[in-house]
């Protein structure tokens, strides 16, 4: 099976589209502070990435143009880790996408930790609670995600199936030969 470089840059640029359009929005909001549409558009972007936004924000400044810097060199990096001859590169863009999206909806969720109305309590008496916000939006990014992590392991799979049966035609060939 031959690697596509697309498929396997698909997740990680839908999480970098998010965190654009969330940015986009938010800009567009500031322009248009009346139009329903950039409220709504704004209020359905912005669990998913202002927590992001807001520690870059704390950080490095609050910048359109740095996030715009931000976004492109995590784009490019991205791609070039697709399409890449090592395996590792892409394995890791997809999964670091896979992690931060499932972050973000995990922030997003208003999750809780040592919380005092908790579900559950750990073994030394730390309550804590875990709501995760499952909704069709949320839903569907991670199950988009587990869709390219599997293509991922796939691929990788596949790829080392091949190394090793190529190691094996050499070998033979050599034995062959002595």
């Amino acid at each position: 099976m031959k690697r596509k470089p697309v498929l396997l840059f698909a997740f990680p640029a839908l999480m970098l589209l998010i965190l654009a359009a969330e940015r986009t929005a938010t800009f567009l909001l500031g322009a248009y502070p009346s139009s329903p549409a950039m409220w709504w558009i704004w209020l359905e972007l912005r669990p998913l990435a202002t927590m992001f936004w807001q520690q870059v924000g704390l950080y490095l400044g609050g910048s359109f143009a740095l996030d715009a810097a931000i976004l492109a060199s995590a784009s490019i990096l991205c791609w070039m880790a697709c399409r890449a001859r090592a395996s590792a590169a892409f394995f890791l863009a997809n999964h670091v996408a896979l992690l931060f999206a499932g972050l973000m909806i995990a922030v997003s969720s208003h999750s809780e930790t040592a919380s005092t109305i908790a579900s559950f309590t750990a073994p030394r008496g730390l309550q804590f609670s875990l709501m995760v916000d499952f909704t069709l939006k949320n839903s569907l990014v991670l199950a988009l995600g587990a869709a390219a992590c599997a293509y991922c392991h796939i691929a990788f799979l596949s790829e080392a199936r091949q190394r090793t049966e190529a190691r094996a035609i050499r070998i033979l060939a050599l034995q062959r030969d002595l």
